[in-house]
């Protein structure tokens, strides 16, 4: 029987157990470059099987929030270079998941105060984090988007093979590109923000059509066994809405499943929230969308993620379900988490006033089985 600790491939990345720590945003590289404090958080967590950073963006335009690290600065490759060799040092595995937020941003994050970019003009409503007149961090209304012409698209898709081709050069062992949560891919997927009339919206094969060329110019870069993908096929974050999700997903599973990539990483549910949450007319059918890929030709891991602890994990992986379990929260609060897995330990509580913004207080003081005991 396979279970949570059991080692397994990710396309060409092997991993020593299941237990994946998701991407999360925590605000602590000023400037865009990964610096000492986040080299020390990410090697506290490298019993993992494999460690995905927090969404990193790109290029500056690509940038929606204050003090996130980056891939397009010589500075930002440098720093991270600090990250994977101290992982590596401890046996771990490390992805970066590139990003492109889109509409979600601030012009006082784009580079000469412009406005966020988009598919169409629609804003995105909520809030980003920005650092105010005063150099306080503090959260702001995302800012009105403007529609990309034609004519820019293909250079964003050239960004994200740039920003593959510097993870390399930092010393990752692959990208995770970030297809979810309300950015840029998502905004392209989904009908209540794309509006196009042109080869990139209306149909559900113009809609995918920049998630595809985004996968295939990074696959390209640096090969598709080093290429992950993280989907959300409901989750309401960033304002984000489709009316068929279901028809929208199974297309875009579908053409990923010919291209050979690394692992697939599903977010079920509203991200952050309940796993039930659904849009369209019926409950989102996961297993379905799982099939589809396999009956593709899809050999990537099947990554899941949204709410789950270790009995939930357990029984996912131990039935085939998934073959890994992504967790969030937990390991901010647990660098150790596979030890306590494995050991039954008890968990350390999240405090949620430290997750953005700061220093080591909520970042590196969480102490493990050891400095517990």
């Amino acid at each position: 029987m396979t279970t949570l600790f059991d080692p397994v491939k990710f396309g060409d990345i092997q991993l020593a157990n299941r237990i994946v720590m998701a991407p999360l945003t925590r605000n602590r590289s000023p400037k865009a470059i990964p610096n000492d404090l986040n080299a020390a958080y990410y090697e506290q967590r490298a019993s993992a099987g494999l460690l995905i950073t927090e969404g990193t963006p790109v290029t500056q335009q690509g940038q929606g929030y204050a003090d996130v690290p980056g891939l397009y600065l010589p500075e930002a490759v440098a720093g991270w270079k600090k990250v994977t060799d101290a992982v590596h040092k401890k046996g771990g595995k490390i992805v970066t998941q590139i990003w492109h937020v889109g509409r979600v941003s601030h012009v006082s994050l784009q580079p000469n105060g412009a406005a966020p970019v988009a598919p169409s003009a629609i804003p995105a409503g909520g809030k980003t984090y920005i650092i105010d007149e005063n150099g306080n961090g503090a959260f702001a209304e995302t800012s009105a988007p403007r529609a990309l012409e034609i004519a820019e698209i293909s250079g964003i898709v050239a960004d994200y093979a740039k920003g593959a081709r510097a993870a390399i050069d930092a010393g990752f062992d692959g990208v995770e590109i970030h297809g979810a949560n309300g950015y840029l891919i998502d905004q392209f997927l989904k009908d209540g923000a794309n509006q196009r009339t042109d080869e990139y919206g209306g149909s559900i094969e113009n809609r995918v059509r920049f998630a595809l060329e985004v996968v295939d110019a990074v696959a390209k870069e640096i090969g598709a066994g080093r290429v992950g993908i993280r989907l959300s096929p409901v989750t309401p974050a960033n304002g984000i809405t489709e009316s068929q999700p279901q028809a929208v997903f199974n297309h875009l599973i579908k053409e990923l499943g010919s291209r050979g990539l690394s692992f697939i990483h599903v977010i079920e549910g509203a991200t952050g929230g309940d796993r039930d949450f659904t849009q369209g007319g019926k409950p989102f059918n996961y297993q379905e969308l799982k099939d589809i890929y396999r009956k593709a030709g899809g050999s990537g891991a099947w990554l899941v993620n949204n709410g789950y602890d270790k009995a939930a994990a357990e029984q996912a992986v131990e039935s085939g379900y998934a073959d890994a379990v992504a967790f969030g929260k937990l390991f901010i609060a647990n660098p150790d988490l596979v030890e306590r897995f494995q050991t039954n330990a008890e968990l350390n509580e999240l405090d949620k006033a430290t997750l953005y913004g700061g220093g080591a207080k909520g970042y590196t003081d969480y102490p493990n089985l050891d400095t517990a005991a």
